[in-house]
C-alpha cells in the first residue's frame, strides 16, 4: 500500500523545481501511507565536495559546535546545515569515511541518512506534507529524485525504518511490497562485508543492489539479478548519482505509472502522482512491464 514517486529531469530549465515537483507527486499519494514519509533529492556533484545527510533525536544537541569537532577530529574543512531533526554535513570527498567514523565517537546518536557527492535523504515520522515542510523540501533544486510515504509491514515505525534507504554512496532505494526471504539474504550480504541498521526488509533490498555494485554490476545489471535473488512482491525505484532505476517483480501485483516527455521521466504509483507534472497531457504514459528493468542516466 505504500506510495512511490520518482522524477529524472532532462531538461535542466526544470531543475529549480525538481523539490517542488517532486514534493507535490509524494504529497498527493499520502494516503497511500501514514506512517512515515521520505526524500531524496539528487544534485550536481562537482567532484569537490562531499555531504553525509545525518539526524539526530536531539538535534539542538547534537548539531551544536559539530562543525568545528568534526573539523578538528579529520584535519579538514568541515561545513554543517541544519535542517529540523537532519543536518547536512560538508567535507572533502576523501575523507567521508574518517567523518563517519569520527560522527560515532563524537555524536553515537546521530544516525546517517546517505552520503555521497550528489545525494541529500531527508526522512521523518509523518505524512509527506509534514515531512516536506519540515525540512523545506520544496524549495530544493536538483537533477532527479525519489520519494516514499510507507504504510508499516515489516518493521516498527520509525525515522531508520522510513524510505529510502541508503546502503552505499549515492546510492538509495525505495519500496513498494514485501520480501519473503529477506532474512537469508541479508546474512548473506553480512557475510560478504555488508552492515545493517533495521530489521527491514528493504534495507536488504538496498544493501543488495549497493553490494552487486561494489562487485562491478551497472545498475541495470544489478536490478536483474533483483529478479532471481529476490522473493517477494516488490516494485523498487532506486536513485544512484547520475541516474534512476525502476524493476518490478515477475507478477506486479503492486500498482506502477510512468511518463516520459522531452523533458522528464516520471514514476509514481498511480497516475493522480503525474497529473501536475508539465506536458503531462502528450506525454508516453505506460505502466512498466513485470520483470523488465528500466533506467535512465546523465
Amino acid at each position: 500500500m505504500c506510495g512511490i514517486v520518482g522524477l529524472f529531469l532532462k531538461d535542466k530549465a526544470l531543475e529549480p523545481k525538481l523539490g517542488a515537483m517532486l514534493s507535490e507527486m509524494l504529497v498527493s499519494l499520502s494516503d497511500r501511507g501514514p506512517d512515515s514519509a521520505g526524500i531524496a533529492i539528487y544534485g550536481a556533484a562537482t567532484g569537490n565536495e562531499a555531504k553525509i545527510t545525518v539526524q539526530s533525536p536531539k538535534p539542538d544537541r547534537d548539531f551544536r559546535g559539530l562543525d568545528a569537532e568534526l573539523a578538528k577530529a579529520i584535519g579538514a574543512p568541515v561545513g554543517v546545515a541544519v535542517k529540523s531533526t537532519h543536518a547536512v554535513i560538508r567535507t572533502t570527498p576523501d575523507k567521508v569515511d574518517a567523518a563517519r567514523e569520527a560522527l560515532q565517537t563524537l555524536r553515537p546518536d546521530i544516525r546517517i541518512m546517505g552520503a555521497g557527492e550528489a545525494v541529500e535523504i531527508y526522512k521523518e515520522v509523518g505524512l509527506p506534507e509534514a515531512v516536506v515542510e519540515r525540512f523545506g523540501v520544496r524549495a530544493m533544486t536538483g537533477t532527479h529524485g525519489i520519494g516514499h510515504t510507507r504504510m508499516a509491514t515489516e518493521s516498527a515505525v520509525t525515522t531508520m525504518g522510513a524510505h529510502p534507504f541508503s546502503t552505499g554512496a549515492d546510492q538509495c532505494l525505495v519500496h513498494n511490497g514485501s520480501l519473503s526471504n529477506h532474512n537469508n539474504v541479508r546474512r548473506e550480504l553480512i557475510r560478504d562485508g555488508m552492515t545493517f541498521e533495521t530489521e527491514n526488509d528493504t534495507e536488504v533490498a538496498a544493501a543488495y543492489l549497493s553490494n552487486r555494485m561494489a562487485h562491478g554490476k551497472n545498475l541495470g545489471e544489478a536490478l536483474e539479478g533483483t529478479l532471481s535473488d529476490l522473493d517477494g512482491f516488490f516494485t523498487f525505484v532506486v536513485g544512484t548519482k547520475n541516474g534512476f532505476g525502476v524493476v518490478r517483480d515477475p507478477i506486479a501485483c503492486k500498482p506502477a505509472v510512468m511518463a516520459e516527455t522531452d523533458q522528464y521521466v516520471a514514476f509514481g504509483s498511480e497516475y493522480r502522482a503525474l497529473t501536475k507534472l508539465p506536458g503531462i497531457d502528450n506525454a508516453r504514459v505506460w505502466e512498466p512491464e513485470p520483470a523488465t528493468v528500466y533506467f535512465w542516466e546523465h
